[in-house]
């Protein structure tokens, strides 16, 4: 069984000049472990479909399940939940606090979740390549390492679902390359499943599969060849 299957899903919303189809009908089926990048446009309806995912926000008809159960709509508490439960969003700025050191950020969302571990804490930021910056401040380290630690941070709570938009869109070339092997590294060794965002065509190669999203339609989902 897949783990997300959406089916027929639509986001309309009414303004002042017509009916904009963010998202007009959209079949999407993800399997576990899946690294799922959503390309296309500004836009084409891709953050509305992670929105959507992510329960975050409600599609205007059609039907989405996650793990065999229909995932809440309209309904603000249950849908607070479901993210909670399995939700890990990776931000493209960072959103760490600044008062806090590296550890300290990750320690608090694994308490906020009710899952705090020290250990598994520091064994994240090795992970991801930062097992000396443990006691720094955010604003001591450079924006690649920030937001190595903000996917460390995404995945301490252990979700089933990781999801980023353009959470490289504000780095160089080299950095995003450090981040993304990181974040490659860290969903393969905790069993995450995660789809992102981004209209950057060289992230390709870091993905199993790849869906192209334009005018609030699918236009084409393919596997990726050899991912790194």
């Amino acid at each position: 069984m897949p783990m997300i299957e959406m089916e027929d899903i639509k986001r309309h919303y009414e303004m002042a000049s017509g009916v904009v189809k963010a998202l007009d009908g959209v079949d999407i089926s993800i399997e576990k472990g899946e690294r799922v990048l959503l390309l296309g446009p500004s836009g084409s309806g891709k953050t509305t479909l992670l929105n959507c995912l992510s329960g975050l926000d409600s599609p205007t008809s059609g039907q989405y399940t996650f793990n065999g159960i229909e995932v809440p709509r309209n309904h603000s508490e249950r849908m607070t939940s479901f993210r909670r439960e399995n939700i890990g969003y990776v931000f493209q700025f960072f959103n760490l606090l600044q008062d806090l050191t590296v550890l300290e950020n990750i320690l608090l969302i694994q308490e906020l979740s009710g899952k705090k571990d020290e250990q598994r804490a520091r064994d994240l930021l090795d992970l991801v390549g930062l097992s000396n910056e443990v006691d720094r401040f955010p604003g001591e380290i450079s924006g690649g390492q920030q937001q190595r630690v903000a996917i460390a941070r995404s995945i301490a709570k252990k979700p089933n679902l990781l999801l980023g938009d353009e959470l490289t869109g504000n780095l160089d070339t080299l950095t995003s390359t450090k981040v993304m092997e990181a974040l490659v590294k860290a969903c393969e060794k905790e069993k995450i499943t995660s789809v992102f965002v981004t209209h950057d065509e060289s992230l390709v190669k870091y993905s199993t599969r790849v869906i192209r999203v334009d005018s609030g339609k699918i236009i084409s989902d393919t596997v990726v060849e050899n991912p790194e």
